[in-house]
């Protein structure tokens, strides 16, 4: 796999997922744990950069929730968000995780309000100016907004894979599901060692 064709992103790895504190890491602690997703993120990311594009997904709002749309339409999704507080702008809770920090190497995309990382950020943009045919996706949840954007990349002609030990999900049974059951489907689920050693 050619590495300048190459790009790894990273989804939500910001503190209400991943730390304590965080609105939401009640729920995703437990497989952080399991998986190691953060301690292999960081390790991923540091190999890589240099070698393929890396990109940096966070999702974020304003304080008052105001760009995420009417509040008598959301789904239990963006409702459990701004229940809890969760992902805003300006906010420790909203930051990458400080293992993840973005460097001069990283390119932050900006915009994500959805489950598609593609749907409301220049994801696809970005890909595109840099020549980007392989797209590795890992992050949070796995089968929510992981998932979701790898349906979007492949239906957008991209190579699709999975670091499956740099995700997390609420359970190990949805874990499993998204790296057995629907990923063959769009691409392969690897470890992030097993895909970086496939770089040239």
């Amino acid at each position: 796999m050619n590495a300048k064709e190459t790009a790894i992103v990273f989804i939500e790895f910001q503190n209400d997922f991943c730390k304590e504190g965080g609105a939401l890491y009640g729920g995703t602690k437990g497989q952080i744990e399991a998986q190691g997703t953060v301690v292999n993120a960081a390790d991923c990311i540091r190999k890589a950069r240099g070698k393929c594009l890396t990109l940096l997904v966070p999702i974020l709002f304003e304080q008052n929730y105001g760009d995420l749309g009417c509040a008598g339409v959301l789904g239990p999704i963006h409702a459990n968000v701004i229940n809890t507080k969760a992902f805003q702008k300006g906010t420790w809770g909203g930051a990458i995780v400080d293992e993840l920090k973005p460097t001069p190497q990283d390119i932050v995309v900006e915009g994500k309000r959805t489950l598609d990382a593609f749907n409301s950020s220049n994801l696809d943009f970005i890909l595109r100016a840099n020549c980007i045919r392989n797209v590795a996706l890992c992050g949070f949840l796995t089968n929510v907004c992981v998932e979701g954007t790898a349906r979007s990349a492949y239906d957008k002609g991209y190579k699709v894979f999975l670091l499956k030990d740099c995700c997390a999900a609420l359970s190990a049974a949805e874990q499993t599901y998204v790296a057995q059951t629907f990923f063959p489907y769009v691409g392969e689920a690897l470890t992030h060692s097993e895909f970086l050693n496939r770089l040239e």
